[in-house]
């Protein structure tokens, strides 16, 4: 930064150009694009749906307003939006609104120009720092996002007509930079007409003294359909002002679910103790938030987040822990029984529709009844399993459980070898007891589902038996 000009005459002088900041988005865009770089690292599921769309926008040089249901990155990809500014830009030192040092438009920025000319200082502002967010509530005044007249530099002796008597609001202060509305429809309307005028008309009245101020702000916004069109709505004039309307949604296939949680999910492995997360059982995380997206008692318009399939994995991987711990296991690997653990990391996640009072548990039941059989039908092929029924038809019993220790389950492939291929499938080179446990578990749970084998459950231990 010490290399960089400090005054405005060493800024003329190494050749710096203002640019608007939309010119500024497109052309980094433009670079990123054309090198094959992803506009944002770290959402998944969008490459052929909505990031195009998006791409189309900034070439375009629109305001965006996302519209999507909860957990659909859409802030995440407002906040990336930074990434495509450039790093650093200058301002006229002491400007509250991101003066640019070649056309001042706050009365600070121009009083320092005139007084000091080309010897006018300068300070840089980081990408990070030009970047303004607001939560849209009720209760959101024009002071929050346009400004208010400062009682304290009133005291000092200046007029209220005086424009340094303003405290800048969130929206001039990210002057030459991106401004974030989150569902903007509950914005009380007379404050989106507040906003429209700063944005459009590039004035703003403050206690009735207009004041002139021509940002220069990418504007982007988000909003739940569902508010868009009842609870709320968005004054036509500043629905017009927004170039693109671009429709977000959830992951589209099982695979794209399971991506989000790994990159998602906090490590759970503490305390010495590895927590090994098996493929089937992430499978059937996942699975079920498809499952819950889909169902006819599940109120979809408020939508189901993937922090569900995310919350849900951590809950499972925290059972497992539980259970290592008090066993005294270096490694922990989450089975079947930990499931039992979702309905408290679900609870706050799904809003539950039936007719019938007290039935959300068993809907919730169901859902993950049905994730599992869906996942072992798709990994666990039925040759494989013919044997492992004539076993316990033969009079084979098995025991699961909290209770029940990842040896004592893994040692059922020694009494019922023919656990062992489709356990092998399963552990995907993982011979630990505890992995081994894991698909033991699965196997057995998947033929109780499908009707090939009794289950009797008695607290937190299950028996499962030939149906003989």
């Amino acid at each position: 930064m010490t290399a960089r000009p400090a005054t405005l005459g060493q800024l003329r002088e190494s050749g710096w150009a203002s640019r608007p900041v939309k010119d500024e988005i497109r052309a980094n865009a433009v670079t990123a694009i054309s090198t094959g770089r992803p506009l944002f690292e770290h959402v998944l599921g969008f490459e052929h749906t909505v990031l195009p769309q998006l791409e189309n926008a900034l070439l375009a040089g629109h305001d965006v307003i996302f519209l999507g249901e909860r957990g659909q990155a859409k802030t995440r990809m407002i906040r990336s939006l930074t990434g495509l500014l450039d790093e650093w830009m200058p301002i006229l030192a002491g400007s509250e609104i991101n003066d640019d040092p070649y056309a001042p438009v706050s009365r600070h920025g121009r009083d320092l120009v005139a007084a000091h000319g080309d010897d006018a200082p300068i300070t840089w502002v980081h990408r990070d720092d030009r970047y303004g967010e607001k939560l849209a509530t009720p209760d959101t005044s024009i002071a929050d996002l346009i400004g208010e007249v400062d009682p304290i530099r009133v005291a000092e002796g200046r007029y209220l007509s005086d424009e340094l008597t303003l405290h800048y609001g969130l929206v001039p202060r990210t002057n030459r930079g991106i401004f974030a509305i989150n569902e903007l429809p509950d914005l009380a309307e007379r404050i989106q007409v507040g906003l429209l005028n700063v944005l459009e008309e590039r004035d703003v009245q403050v206690r009735g003294y207009k004041i002139r101020l021509p940002l220069d702000i990418m504007l982007v916004a988000s909003a739940n359909p569902e508010d868009y069109t009842n609870r709320g709505r968005i004054i036509t004039p500043l629905k017009d002002r927004f170039g693109s309307q671009i429709r977000t949604h959830y992951p589209l296939d099982v695979e794209t679910e399971m991506a989000i949680v790994r990159q998602e999910v906090r490590p759970a492995s503490v305390g010495g103790i590895e927590v090994r997360m098996p493929e089937h059982l992430s499978e059937v995380i996942a699975t079920i938030s498809q499952l819950a997206r889909a169902s006819s008692h599940i109120n979809q318009r408020s939508g189901v987040s993937v922090r569900l399939s995310v919350t849900n994995s951590e809950a499972v991987a925290a059972n497992a822990l539980r259970r290592a711990l008090r066993a005294g296991d270096r490694i922990a690997v989450p089975r079947i029984e930990d499931l039992d653990a979702l309905a408290a990391s679900s609870g706050g996640k799904i809003e539950i529709e039936t007719l019938d009072e007290g039935r959300d548990g068993v809907v919730f039941e169901n859902l993950v009844k049905a994730a599992v059989l869906t996942v072992f039908k798709e990994r666990v092929a039925p040759d494989e399993t013919r044997a492992v029924i004539a076993a316990f038809e033969d009079g084979a019993v098995a025991h699961t459980g909290e209770d029940v220790s990842s040896a004592e389950l893994a040692g059922l492939v020694e009494s019922v070898p023919a656990l062992r291929p489709p356990v092998a499938q399963l552990v995907a080179g993982d011979e630990s007891p505890a992995a081994v446990a894991a698909a033991v578990s699965f196997v057995l749970e998947g033929l109780h589902l499908s009707k090939r084998l009794n289950k009797d459950r008695a607290g937190a231990r299950s028996t499962y038996r030939g149906r003989r």
